[in-house]
């Protein structure tokens, strides 16, 4: 067979959009888009894995024991923007007023607080991400280092605007739920 049309019918049209290409990339590829561009990364951490399990678990219990929301965890996509970007947070919970948002593959929506653990590309997580969750209104954003278990929440003012609600260690604190973990 000759090689140059050995694969002439894997791709009908040439993609437009950076979501597009994400869409015709194998199942479990780590990457994300955000604001049109496609941006790779590594599997995480150790560290970040073992306190994602434990955060998972802290929340779950929660949400199910007060039936307030839905917690949704990476690998499951995210869509914002007219589908300029879509990302994969560690943690997310989806309200339960917005749970028309969750469908089969993905959410097509805004949820209420975003969960990151930050990975060793720390400006993706505290300024990339950060934009773009500001801009289409996550009203809490937390950042959690992996190393020293520091956390930063980020919650939506009157404007619109993120302003640092608080910074601590071990210690996870939702306004919106109205809960606190230590971990």
């Amino acid at each position: 067979m000759n090689d140059q049309h050995k694969y002439k019918n894997v791709i009908s049209e040439i993609p437009s959009t950076a979501v597009e290409v994400y869409r015709m990339l194998p199942e479990g590829t780590r990457c994300e888009v955000i604001f049109n561009e496609l941006i790779m990364s590594p599997s995480p951490s150790r560290k970040h894995q073992l306190l994602l399990i434990k955060l998972s678990s802290l929340l779950f219990q929660f949400l199910e024991a007060k039936q307030t929301g839905t917690l949704l965890s990476a690998p499951f996509d995210v869509y914002f923007d007219q589908e300029t970007s879509v990302v994969q947070p560690d943690l997310f919970v989806v309200l339960n007023e917005d749970e028309q948002i969750i469908q089969e593959n993905g959410v097509y929506g805004v949820p209420a607080i975003i969960i990151e653990i930050i990975s060793t590309n720390r400006t993706y997580d505290t300024k990339r991400k950060r934009a773009l969750y500001e801009k289409v209104g996550v009203r809490e954003y937390f950042m959690i280092d992996p190393k020293n278990k520091k956390t930063t929440l980020l919650s939506l003012n009157s404007n619109g605007v993120y302003e640092q609600t608080y910074e601590e260690t071990g210690l996870l604190k939702s306004g919106i739920l109205l809960f606190t973990f230590s971990f």
